[in-house]
């Protein structure tokens, strides 16, 4: 696989240096990527580069993921208006974990190939600098006009922010161009990965490395994603979409990803999966004969949650998925799990009722009328009944006046109440 040919279909790529191409396709080349670890996990914000990397070893190349241990402790200026919060090193070795935890779904750390994927922190070779030796060392060799015809120091400088910026951030550059040098002399990484605004940063690096030993490396940036409409990807009304489910269930994760535009869904299904271009021009093709069915959404969704969770959390989120449109949900109900649930249920109408009212002698009547107004008398509730348009856990009753018992609580805690074919309520127990 040719990387440089493979990124370009994909439309991974925004800039080059000269000579990059060649130099790939000279030899087995050791290529990096910074991650930034303020978080202990990536957010699909970071799954560009990480896929950068995925492809990178794929053509038979050696990727570092560089972990930001102690650029993270300083920021980095571009595309922020302001400084960020500084972070502990105890907190920085805990984000670190986690995230290496999560680039291994996507990259081949464990094998003895020559091109196995390493991680490394730049806080272990920063640690020991002292400041007179940096800026002895490395500091002699940049020059601050140089720094300052940076678009990142450019627009901070220019007036866009009232913060201005601090010798701090403005050391950010140098302190990145001295981990591509370090990595050059250590691990012979000649070619830097990034986003498309790291461009004078990563190029800071090249320079340095022909200042101090007359070095030859590279770089390549791919181009920050946005999305058809105009708005900023990887965001929604909660925030970040997590890879990690803690954060983001699997089921929002999937969701995420089902319900992009046509026209982000065949750039996405591009970037973020490792399908072949004969496979994408199928399903574009496909879409196009009967958008309704929307197949690069479900292929997307279907990949990308996969390769992030597993192929037992997508099932679940398909699943899921089908509960508020499917009359055979009651199975799968009764064992997603409980944050799935609410994910589920989000912006249906909820009642909370006391546990007891589920003791084998509360007839369901007087539970969804007295105890919680699902219907608004128990004449209506036993017409809506005696026509077959109430369920209780995607099962239709037939009796109003039967009792609630335990067995109706989903997880041991809710009951899902179905009006007709689209209104639903969810019941809530508590002690």
């Amino acid at each position: 696989m040719d990387f440089i040919e493979e990124l370009t279909w994909r439309g991974m790529i925004h800039q080059m240096m000269p000579g990059t191409d060649e130099q790939l396709k000279k030899e087995m080349t050791v290529a990096y990527l910074g991650i930034d670890p303020t978080a202990d996990s990536l957010h699909i914000g970071h799954l560009v580069g990480v896929m950068m990397l995925k492809h990178f070893q794929r053509a038979g190349h050696k990727p570092i993921a560089l972990v930001g241990g102690a650029t993270g402790m300083i920021g980095d200026p571009s595309m922020k208006s302001q400084e960020r919060k500084l972070l502990s090193e105890e907190t920085l070795r805990h984000n670190q974990e986690a995230i290496k935890k999560q680039l291994a779904k996507f990259l081949d750390f464990d094998s003895d190939a020559p091109n196995a994927a390493e991680m490394v922190n730049n806080y272990d070779w920063m640690k020991q600098f002292s400041f007179l030796d940096f800026i002895r060392d490395v500091g002699k060799h940049i020059t601050v006009n140089y720094m300052m015809a940076k678009d990142s120091v450019k627009k901070r400088l220019s007036g866009e922010s009232q913060q201005g910026m601090s010798f701090t951030e403005f050391s950010y550059q140098l302190c990145q161009g001295y981990d591509f040098l370090h990595l050059y002399k250590e691990k012979g990484c000649r070619l830097q990965l990034g986003g498309s605004d790291q461009w004078g940063n990563i190029t800071t690096g090249t320079e340095l490395i022909r200042r101090t030993l007359g070095g030859e490396a590279y770089a390549l940036t791919c181009p920050l994603i946005t999305k058809a409409d105009g708005g900023k990807f990887g965001k929604t009304e909660s925030g970040n979409v997590w890879l990690d489910p803690r954060y983001t269930s699997p089921y929002k994760f999937y969701q995420f990803w089902l319900n992009v535009s046509d026209a982000d869904a065949e750039k996405y299904i591009k970037i973020f999966t490792s399908l072949t271009r004969e496979e994408i021009d199928e399903l574009v093709k496909a879409q196009a004969e009967d958008p309704g069915l929307r197949p690069l959404q479900k292929r997307l969704a279907k990949e990308i949650t996969t390769m992030v969770h597993s192929a037992s959390d997508y099932e679940m989120a398909v699943e899921a998925s089908q509960i508020l449109f499917s009359n055979k949900a009651s199975e799968t109900l009764h064992k997603i799990d409980e944050e799935t649930l609410l994910s589920v249920m989000e912006g249906v109408p909820q009642y909370v009722v006391p546990r007891s009212a589920f003791n084998g002698e509360t007839k369901l009547a007087d539970l969804l009328t007295d105890l919680a107004a699902v219907f608004a008398s128990k004449g209506e509730m036993r017409k809506l009944v005696q026509g077959g348009g109430v369920s209780i856990n995607k099962e239709k009753i037939a009796d109003p006046y039967a009792v609630a018992t335990p067995e109706m609580l989903i997880a041991g805690k809710y009951m899902l109440v179905q009006r007709g074919k689209k209104n639903y309520s969810l019941i809530r127990t508590e002690e």
